[in-house]
């Protein structure tokens, strides 16, 4: 039998999320070996991560099946599949060298589907052309990231980035392992965390006197609040970044997660074109995007893309160099990226049910949200606002009750926000994603703010199951304290 406690680290080397999702995991083990008689589950409920498919939610037919294909060719003699879907997965199979899947792919992926990576992007963004030459296949948005931040670290001086805070949950560990020095930026939480060029302009100034800022990092929509930037304000981005000769690193990874009526993703390579001159042929600009985030979010696959803009040949050779070295894209994870870019056609055997399929998740996501948001709005302590994207909530936990009545004890200050989600954990088996800042309140003393990060992509019967698990912790948390 595992001994979990054998591989625990020390706390000491955890972030929050990284300490709750261990002992999750251990809790886990404890309730599929039956060695704990005292907890009422027989699961954890972990909505700190955006993997649909551990929530129980099933793969699109129209994925699977292609995929299904290429793994093994003589399903594609038969009727078991529609013929669009026999027809892709053949073309795909011709793409690959020896006509396997388990052959190698060039560093870069499969021609092909770089070049339909190219289709899709000019057609998102209204007829603005995309090169295959630009384009990358990465194993996911983060190993890309981590690609440029290597190609941002070869000049002199200690390289840093501007990043928002809140930011992805996973971004300062990878600045971390590249020695990238991460320079926060605030989102406005007032105004629906919007992001502001005063605060911009103060970070770098700060910034400049001990490290060297080569780029600003940009999550839109925003992950984890579902912020979507206006045009006016990536025009704003744009220009800060044209002015400090910014690098731009923009993950747009829940583009299609849009759901809020009268909201829009509109990428920052179409505004970045449509602002003409000085701008549209000098900024540098990186965009990702993934398998894994948003609609079909196979993230067990570890695909994704970035299109690279305005940079010269030299660049992007050399991304071509540092990518050689790195994990290749499964070629299962480039079929589906494929597809996901390339979705079947109005008229297509496959179009129907893939409509369907994803329409279904849309509109779960949507009333997920709507329900979650109301209902955490009426615990006492949270506020929660309404989200246009994404798959997350972020609400806000405040803790003055906790903080106030130790206010001598520095260390139960900054911990009671964890100590919260790690009695979550415990009394409910729920494993949630945590962040914790201090802001000062109407009377200008400092105040703890706690924010859960918590994915809503599931079936409502789960949703209702964790907000039920959520509530009945919290009163009773509320009550002790």
């Amino acid at each position: 039998m595992k001994d979990m406690s054998a591989v625990r680290k020390t706390t000491r080397d955890l972030t929050p999320d990284e300490e709750l999702h261990e002992q999750a995991e251990i809790i886990t083990h404890q309730l599929k070996e039956g060695l704990t008689v005292s907890r009422s589950f027989n699961k954890v409920l972990d909505v700190s991560s955006g993997d649909i498919h551990n929530a129980g939610l099933k793969p699109i037919t129209f994925v699977r099946q292609v995929i299904a294909g290429c793994l093994y060719p003589n399903l594609l003699h038969g009727d078991d599949f529609p013929p669009d879907v026999r027809m892709r997965a053949q073309t795909l199979l011709d793409q690959c060298d020896g006509g396997s899947v388990g052959s190698y792919t060039a560093s870069c992926g499969l021609t092909y589907l770089r070049s339909t990576v190219a289709k899709s992007i000019s057609l998102r963004d209204g007829g603005i052309p995309s090169s295959p030459e630009n384009i990358f296949i990465t194993c996911g948005s983060q190993r890309g990231l981590m690609v440029m931040m290597r190609l941002l670290c070869q000049s002199e001086g200690l390289t840093a980035v501007l990043i928002p805070d809140p930011a992805p949950h996973t971004l300062t560990r990878i600045l971390e392992r590249v020695g990238v020095v991460p320079v926060p930026y605030r989102l406005q939480e007032q105004s629906g965390w919007s992001l502001e060029r005063a605060e911009l302009k103060q970070v770098i100034q700060t910034c400049r006197k001990h490290c060297c800022p080569r780029a600003i990092y940009i999550s839109n929509p925003e992950n984890p609040t579902g912020h979507i930037q206006s045009r006016e304000s990536i025009q704003d981005v744009i220009r800060f970044a044209a002015e400090e000769n910014l690098f731009l690193l923009v993950e747009e990874v829940y583009q299609n997660t849009v759901f809020a009526d009268g909201k829009e993703f509109v990428s920052y390579k179409r505004v970045l074109a449509e602002m003409g001159d000085p701008y549209s042929d000098h900024i540098q600009l990186a965009s990702f995007h993934s398998l894994s985030n948003g609609i079909i979010a196979e993230c067990g696959l570890r695909a994704g893309y970035m299109e690279l803009i305005n940079v010269d040949q030299v660049l992007l050779s050399y991304t071509e160099v540092l990518l050689t070295g790195d994990i290749n894209t499964p070629v299962t994870g480039q079929i589906a990226l494929d597809v996901m870019l390339d979705p079947p056609c109005p008229g297509e055997p496959s179009y129907d049910l893939y409509r369907q399929e994803v329409s279904s998740r849309l509109n779960t996501l949507k009333l997920n949200m709507s329900r979650a948001v109301k209902f955490i709005n009426d615990l006492p302590g949270f506020t929660c606002p309404s989200v246009h994207s994404g798959i997350f909530i972020y609400p806000h936990l405040s803790l003055s009750h906790i903080t106030d009545a130790h206010s001598q004890q520095a260390t139960v200050k900054a911990k009671a926000g964890l100590c919260y989600c790690r009695r979550l954990l415990e009394d409910q088996c729920v494993c949630v994603g945590f962040s914790e800042c201090w802001n000062k309140n109407h009377t200008n003393k400092q105040q703890s703010c706690c924010y859960l990060r918590i994915c809503v992509m599931m079936s409502s019967d789960d949703l209702e199951d964790f907000l039920c698990r959520l509530q009945t912790f919290h009163l009773k948390f509320l009550h002790e304290c």
